[in-house]
């Protein structure tokens, strides 16, 4: 399952003025929530990024909107060998929650490709996760976890296009982040090509609790090399 919880205590940054108006397609929280504070630089707010399949946007969670789908696509197989989230729609919703009540350090979003609801993400703070204790994180390090939820979308070079769209996102809305890193499962090999695709490069193997890890970065400086 991917870390999604930190151990450790490192303090929120302070808030930078007033957060810009929503993107389309988003949905605007009534009231402060993680995906509008300042650890991931207002991610609720974040537009959308072209991709060559349409317009893509990164849209937080809503429990009540989003469970039943998300659960459907954690009970396919393919998706519960590496997620491990197969089982009763509470065994999901309790892994959105850790992350809907924390503090904003991990954010769990839709995936939406030209209007339609089509994969799961989280956005993360890498430095503040529990990932950190396992590789050299640098401050700001942002993290990301993906699965597409049709299998339709799978193996066509769309989870590559969407990684490299995203990334790019996060860099150009996270000015202080420097580098995107993602930990695949090893034995995923279709998602460590994806990243490769994606213009991540492979850095190292690191050995997690629940899985030995590819280490996949994705430098700002290195950004439009590839």
């Amino acid at each position: 399952m991917p870390p999604t919880e930190s151990g450790l205590t490192s303090p929120p940054d302070a808030t930078h003025g007033d957060p810009p108006a929503p993107h389309p397609g988003a949905v605007p929280p009534a009231a402060p929530t993680p995906a509008a504070g300042p650890l991931l630089d207002d991610l609720a707010a974040w537009p959308p990024a072209d991709t060559p399949a349409g317009p893509f946007a990164l849209v937080p969670v809503d429990l009540g909107r989003d469970l039943d789908r998300i659960v459907s696509w954690m009970n396919e197989p393919v998706v519960n060998a590496f997620w491990e989230l197969a089982g009763p729609p509470e065994t999901t919703a309790a892994h959105l929650r850790a992350q809907l009540a924390g503090d904003g350090r991990s954010v769990p979003c839709l995936g939406v490709l030209a209007g339609v609801p089509m994969s799961y993400w989280e956005i993360y703070r890498a430095d503040l996760d529990r990932v950190a204790r396992y590789y050299p994180a640098r401050p700001h390090d942002t993290g990301i976890h993906l699965l597409l939820g049709a299998g339709r979308d799978r193996g066509r070079g769309l989870g590559t296009a969407l990684l490299r769209a995203t990334a790019d996102l996060v860099l150009d809305r996270r000015p202080r982040c420097g580098r995107v890193i993602a930990e695949p499962d090893l034995r995923n090999t279709p998602s460590v090509a994806a990243f490769l695709g994606a213009g991540f490069r492979y850095e190292e193997e690191i050995q997690l609790p629940e899985k030995r890890a590819a280490l996949m970065v994705r430098d700002r400086a290195h950004r439009h090399q590839f």
